[in-house]
């Protein structure tokens, strides 16, 4: 029988306006980013920036469409063994590499094999432990033989969270400085015309693309515009058409002006915490009870309504919200209380010095999360921290972050995904530290939250998963190697001559057009 999973609905999908308008017989459409994204291989790095444009250069098995189902892509029909331990993938046939090579089932088992479970944190630490095989029994067919029954197996397929790269290219290769990296090979619906760092990145058509009729558009071209004073007066020129990103603040200066959708998800994963990992290697941030008085500190309302303009949440526990089933409300119970905090402080040894400093931790960030980093940086002083920001492009923080571990503290956005299993467990699994980005940033370790993720993973009953994801999380609620901040919704803006973007998905513009 096949199988279609019906899969958590992304929050606030747009309707689109029907395609009764006219269409322009191709055209270019200008995306502003905010930052480089360092590199074009999204199977090696889970980070938005980097999504944000080179998912439009490749396919996963399964795409998500705007109410999270999953639909053909790379594969054509899926089916599931009664016992839930094989799934049987059907591959799209004329598929070709933007090399004129043909796409295969070798391609994809290379991908999960040498690829994804190395180097993409959510599919190394979500998907990977419940994988034994993917095999390629002939070309067309995919079929992987599962440990232990893994429900959020398809959400985790997309191109976000599973993108296919070419056999041919990378085998034999060590991938973190394959050349192709930077002039990359896809499947996809755009393939590369140039890339100049810190400039643009240009794409254009895939005249072989293997979807009928698509793409409609003729180029993207992305812009890297960093300062967000300057895209929005691009979009108002007519120099950008198209804004991935829109800052809260700036949200009501388009109102009446373009296209604006708000959404949990985007190019880089689905519902996002904003989230400050502490280093636990270094001696201070190990002590529990400075970790506590950040959390005493730190006042997260105020950063929703200051930094986020009241879009959004503040994160009441280490998973989000819209995973309703998994949440464990009222799990963070620290208050802003400096008095608490000072004593915390005192208590652990860091006494404050003539200047009435206790002690200086850098802070790296994307460049994009700087209003975070200055807000936290004055409410830090209360209590005698000193926050030294040090703002880093997507690679060079990966390199800090999760290679060098050369940090005190780092503010990463961490994607939740729809399923705990794709982008919460790689947070915490004691397997998930080493050196790939945006993986277990903390460090932290403890072998019941791996035994409950390991339980919840393997479950098809959700009230049982739920009773695992929630005894995890007063686990690490306490504990405390993270601190949660706030639920982050994504907003993007267009032109109006522009339609059919789908701002939830990494292949954004694949269906877009512009009318006349």
């Amino acid at each position: 029988m096949r199988y279609r999973l019906h899969i958590f609905a992304l929050a606030a999908a747009l309707v689109f306006a029907g395609s009764t308008v006219a269409q322009q017989a191709g055209d270019t459409a200008v995306i502003a980013v905010q930052g480089d994204p360092g590199h074009l291989n999204p199977a090696i790095s889970t980070a938005g920036p980097l999504h944000a444009v080179a998912d439009s250069l490749f396919n996963g098995l399964v795409s998500l469409d705007r109410d999270g189902n999953a639909q053909p892509d790379l594969a054509r029909s899926w089916s599931v063994s009664p016992d839930g331990l094989e799934v049987r993938f059907s591959l799209t046939e004329g598929v070709t590499w933007h090399d004129g090579r043909p796409f295969t089932s070798a391609d994809v088992k290379f991908s999960f094999e040498e690829l994804l479970f190395r180097f993409h944190a959510r599919a190394r630490a979500g998907l990977a432990p419940a994988v034994a095989s993917v095999d390629a029994p002939d070309p067309l067919t995919v079929v992987f033989r599962l440990k232990r029954p893994h429900p959020a197996l398809l959400r985790q397929l997309d191109v976000t969270e599973a993108p296919i790269l070419p056999r041919h290219i990378y085998a034999g290769s060590e991938p973190n400085r394959n050349e192709a990296n930077s002039k990359p090979i896809g499947t996809g619906a755009f393939r590369l015309e140039s890339y100049r760092r810190d400039d643009s990145v240009v794409l254009v058509k895939n005249a072989r693309y293997f979807k009928p009729g698509l793409p409609r558009l003729d180029r993207l071209t992305f812009r890297i515009i960093p300062e967000t004073n300057t895209q929005l007066a691009a979009l108002a020129n007519g120099e950008v058409d198209y804004l991935g990103r829109v800052s809260p603040a700036d949200v009501a200066r388009l109102e009446g002006k373009a296209t604006i959708v708000r959404t949990t998800a985007g190019p880089g994963g689905a519902n996002c915490i904003m989230t400050l990992a502490f280093n636990l290697d270094r001696p201070r941030l190990a002590l529990h009870a400075v970790r506590q008085a950040f959390a005493h500190t730190i006042d997260r309302a105020q950063m929703l309504s200051l930094v986020q303009f009241g879009q959004g949440r503040v994160a009441a526990a280490p998973i989000h919200s819209a995973i309703s089933w998994a949440t464990l409300p009222g799990a963070l119970s620290y208050d802003v209380n400096l008095s608490k905090a000072n004593a915390l402080l005192d208590g652990a040894g860091l006494a404050r010095n003539p200047s009435g400093e206790r002690a200086t931790f850098d802070l790296l960030m994307f460049p994009a999360f700087m209003r975070y980093g200055e807000l936290m940086r004055q409410q830090l002083a209360g209590a005698g921290i000193a926050i030294r920001l040090k703002s880093l492009d997507p690679a060079a923080f990966a390199t800090a972050v999760f290679t060098q571990r050369d940090f005190d503290l780092a503010l990463v956005s961490y994607c939740n995904g729809v399923d705990p299993e794709i982008g919460v467990s790689r947070m915490y699994r004691s397997a998930a530290i080493g050196n790939v980005p945006f993986s277990n940033a903390a460090a932290y370790r403890n072998a019941d939250v791996d035994r409950l993720f390991d339980e919840a993973g393997s479950s098809t009953d959700v009230a049982r998963r739920g009773e695992a994801y929630r005894a995890l999380q007063r686990i690490v609620a306490t504990d405390l190697p993270y601190w949660w901040l706030v639920e982050t919704d994504f907003t993007s803006a267009w032109r109006d001559s522009f339609r059919d973007f789908a701002p939830w998905s990494g292949q954004f513009a694949e269906r877009a057009w512009r009318s006349r």
